[in-house]
């Protein structure tokens, strides 16, 4: 991790980028009701319960359902100071539908949200220039997606300024094949983001569906020949290794009764495991502290779940 092997809660502010769409969850009973929801906002907001410094970093339009969000997001400590606003245009729009199993399916309306267009606004190259301050990027496969090709042109250089002033990346791969043209242009961004990664998060399945690669073993040879030094690989057993140089530690999930909606588990994750070492845990424990919070997560409805149900995790001194 550009030669450091510690993280502390001094590192300063946090950055999660991506996008948060309008979330609309179909009850059993057919009625729907409205909240917000996105992968790196997910992080974001369980990075705040935990203590984190975070601001969310996307770009909405302006709109009574943006101004609701971004008020939502400030009321649960994440900062929106870097929250961009374009007139006339609104936010992406998803519907979840869960099995009786808890496994859910996904409906998304997105496709002129302005979270796209993030770093080609006129207010962009102001918000690239704040971003180079932070001490940690956090985005998805999914913000790899969305900003597209002339968006990860802006996004390459500004991780490397970013590691050289020595902040860090953390990159949860969250492959969706819907958002991207074809896998080969796929493949080029995951290369490209892993050789600017200092902590992976990346899932078995995303590798797998992505890759083609063969099992567990392959996917973190895979993400260790791109040289990131820390890796969480999610297995699809309940699960992850931890893998810093060539030590990797296999930390076993928590085992759940009930679980009723897997939306957010893999986001709390993230969450849990960056909050952990942000308070300077190493990486097992780390993977322990978030395997408990998705626990948490995965025995609820929706992304956000009650803060009440949290009420007993650690937060950072």
């Amino acid at each position: 991790m550009n030669g450091k092997t510690h993280m502390s809660n001094q590192m300063g502010r946090v950055a999660s980028l991506g996008e948060c769409m309008l979330e609309l969850v179909r009850r059993p009973d057919g009625t729907l009701t409205m909240g917000f929801g996105g992968d790196t906002l997910n992080t974001a907001v369980y990075l705040a319960r935990l203590g984190v410094a975070v601001d969310y970093v996307t770009a909405l339009g302006d709109d009574a359902h943006s101004d609701a969000m971004a008020a939502a997001w400030r009321a649960e400590g994440v900062g929106t100071g870097h929250l961009l606003r374009v007139p006339g245009r609104v936010p992406g729009l998803y519907m979840i539908e869960t099995d009786p199993a808890g496994e859910r399916r996904f409906l998304y309306w997105r496709d002129s949200a302005p979270a796209r267009d993030l770093f080609m606004l006129p207010e962009s190259p102001a918000l690239i220039e704040a971003l180079e301050g932070y001490d940690l990027l956090y985005l998805s496969g999914i913000s790899l997606a969305i900003w597209g090709e002339c968006g990860r042109d802006v996004l390459f250089p500004l991780l490397d300024r970013v590691r050289k002033r020595g902040g860090r990346v953390a990159f949860d791969t969250n492959w969706r094949p819907r958002l991207w043209p074809d896998k080969a242009v796929a493949r080029r961004a995951f290369d490209e983001m892993l050789r600017h990664t200092d902590i992976a998060l990346p899932g078995v399945p995303d590798l797998q569906g992505l890759y083609g690669d063969a099992d567990a073993a392959a996917a973190l040879a895979r993400v260790r020949a791109a040289g990131v030094p820390e890796i969480v690989l999610k297995l699809e057993t309940p699960g992850c290794i931890v893998s810093r140089g060539d030590t990797a530690t296999e930390v076993p999930a928590e085992r759940v009764g009930t679980v009723v909606d897997t939306t957010a588990a893999g986001d709390s994750f993230s969450a849990g495991y960056l909050a952990a070492r942000l308070a300077g845990q190493d990486p097992a424990q780390a993977a322990r502290a978030a395997h408990h919070l998705a626990a948490l997560v995965i025995q609820h409805r929706g992304a956000i779940i009650p803060r009440e149900a949290m009420a007993g995790l650690a937060r950072l001194p």
